[in-house]
């Protein structure tokens, strides 16, 4: 399905009846990403209209010279909630950079918004604290049959560097990284415009929204210590820091983080 908006035409897809949840995935690959980890959960918690999104420069989403900056991403979002679930309430899930622009969204549509939940999320910090990165298993066989750009993300994500993480990554975030806009996103962006206009939050004192917060302990891209102050503005909100897992703890850790969201999902329900 397509959505346009002044800064091209956003690409999405649409799943079931019942509450409005927007679905935001990491930079660099596409919706796919989620949705392959996301809809087990959702056939046990019923009554979700599920939107999932590819972001501004990735997967089919199209964008024009209008695009710039972080900012105009959350405001083409924005354009997208106006048009396709004008003045409805909805929740949000945002892996990494869509966590960030999860954290956008609540910070001008707090109103309509029931609930949060951020999965490693990109937070507005410069100088982030950062563990050191480092590897706890892996299968050199299987490392040196890949290509050195999908061996390099692989590496830089995970800390089990495995045969079967390396599927589900092939399966399910390799996909949508061939489609991304590189251009756009190795462009003077990451130094000009990938921060938002305003620290996110900084207006709210506290925020009365069920949240949850996954991290790994031994993330190395977003960390883990920085996201603390989360918990100041969220007095209703689940803080979970998962060892033994890096970046991307939907695969190094499936099985919990979904009973996590299940659990969220019931209470963003009521």
């Amino acid at each position: 399905m397509e959505c346009l908006v002044k800064t091209g035409i956003i690409h999405y897809e649409s799943y079931g009846q019942g509450k409005n949840i927007i679905i935001l995935h990491a930079m660099g690959t596409d919706h796919r990403s989620m949705k392959g980890w996301l809809e087990p959960v959702f056939e046990k918690v019923a009554g979700w209209r599920r939107l999932y999104i590819d972001l501004p420069a990735h997967g089919k989403t199209i964008i024009n010279d209008q695009l710039r900056t972080t900012e105009d991403m959350v405001q083409s979002l924005l354009a997208f909630i106006e048009k396709v679930i004008p003045n409805e309430r909805f929740s949000l899930i945002g892996m990494s950079f869509g966590g960030y622009i999860a954290q956008g969204i609540v910070d001008q549509k707090s109103e309509l918004v029931n609930g949060i939940c951020l999965i490693a999320p990109a937070i507005h910090k410069k100088d982030r604290v950062l563990p050191e990165k480092v590897v706890l298993s892996r299968d050199d066989d299987v490392l040196s049959t890949l290509n050195p750009d999908i061996r390099a993300a692989f590496e830089l994500l995970t800390v089990h560097q495995t045969k079967e993480n390396l599927s589900v990554f092939l399966s399910e975030v390799q996909p949508g990284r061939q489609l991304a806009n590189r251009q756009f996103l190795l462009s003077n962006w990451r130094d000009k415009g990938y921060f938002l206009n305003n620290e996110t939050f900084s207006q709210i004192d506290s925020l009365d929204l069920p949240g949850l917060f996954i991290l790994g302990r031994k993330d190395s891209v977003c960390g883990f210590m920085d996201h603390l102050s989360l918990l100041e503005k969220f007095p209703n909100a689940s803080y979970v820091i998962l060892d033994d897992c890096g970046h991307l703890i939907p695969i190094e850790k499936r099985k919990v983080v979904q009973a996590l969201l299940e659990d969220w999902l019931i209470k963003i329900s009521v």
